[in-house]
């Protein structure tokens, strides 16, 4: 048995146990759910409120649809017209929503450790859960990744991963290594260029690699990371197409792969500079299951947060 999660705000140290048992619950609510066809009500009468200061489709619709799909009541609080647009402290903002009596608050924020200080300030019984924090962490998008990932290839102590991109700004890169070094993977290779990729004592149990060709060489899995437009100026390369020669993955890197490797990504895809259309559509691409597992996963979060 594991201790159950009051919140959830990052990867970072979580026990393997705690993660195979969130990956288990989530399959666990897929198949009771009948894959988002019969609707839950374990958490009927909470109250969950999607607090989001950045811009959010994907992360943000799946949450409320895993939400709903638990019978839950769901609040998206419009940061836009909110007082915190006047200069409202966010602690105050925290504080006038936990009058409101609600149970979980689903937080994305720019500033990393937001969801670690709300935590700290609440004054009430009410869960908070990472939707994303700075470069961070992004813990439902890494476990929705090792989710997908072991579903087709279960033997992580066997697992070649490479992740490939803007590695030194993502949140989502950050939570996958955490959630696959707790998962006991054999080896896992950050890629991009040397301007892109953080600093290697950042994660020592990673192998760093600037040539892709030799970073996919062999991989069962490799993970794209979106590049960002204004990031580009950060590189010694000289516009999007001379990145995609470089870092991009098309079919002919692919076929450098183990065979069946999974081609995964968080979105949104840039097609023609980090992914290639035909790759990134293909047979071996799982991106569309990782966005039917973030709806899972993110069930079997609420309902980890908020059992009775």
């Amino acid at each position: 048995m594991t201790a159950r999660l009051r919140h959830l705000t990052t990867l970072e140290n979580l026990p393997r146990a705690t993660i195979e048992h969130l990956l288990d619950r989530a399959i666990a609510m897929r198949d009771a759910c009948a894959h988002g066809t019969r609707k839950l009500d374990v958490l009927a009468g909470r109250t969950v409120l999607n607090l989001f200061f950045e811009p959010s489709t994907r992360t943000r619709t799946s949450f409320e649809l895993a939400a709903r799909r638990l019978g839950a009541d769901v609040v998206n609080f419009d940061i836009g017209f909110s007082s915190t647009a006047k200069g409202e402290a966010l602690y105050d903002t925290l504080h006038t929503l936990e009058a409101m009596h609600l149970d979980a608050i689903i937080v994305r924020h720019k500033v990393s450790g937001t969801p670690e200080e709300l935590v700290r300030h609440a004054m009430s019984g009410v869960s908070v859960i990472n939707a994303g924090d700075g470069n961070r962490a992004h813990p439902t998008q890494g476990l929705l990744d090792v989710l997908t990932i072991r579903q087709h290839r279960p033997d992580f102590d066997n697992l070649v991963v490479t992740i490939c991109g803007d590695i030194r700004h993502s949140r989502v890169a950050r939570s996958d290594v955490h959630a696959l070094t707790a998962l006991g993977t054999k080896e896992i290779r950050l890629c991009g260029p040397a301007a892109l990729l953080p600093e290697a004592e950042e994660f020592p149990q990673c192998r760093f690699i600037t040539n892709f060709d030799d970073a996919i060489q062999g991989a069962d899995v490799a993970i794209m990371l979106r590049l960002q437009k204004e990031r580009m100026a950060a590189t010694e390369l000289p516009d999007e197409a001379a990145y995609f020669r470089q870092y991009g993955l098309d079919c002919k890197r692919l076929a450098r792969a183990a065979k069946g490797c999974l081609v995964m990504h968080p979105g949104p895809l840039n097609r023609g500079i980090e992914i290639a259309s035909d790759v990134a559509d293909g047979a071996q691409s799982r991106i569309l299951e990782q966005v039917a597992n973030g709806v899972f996963v993110r069930m079997a979060v609420l309902g980890e947060v908020l059992a009775r």
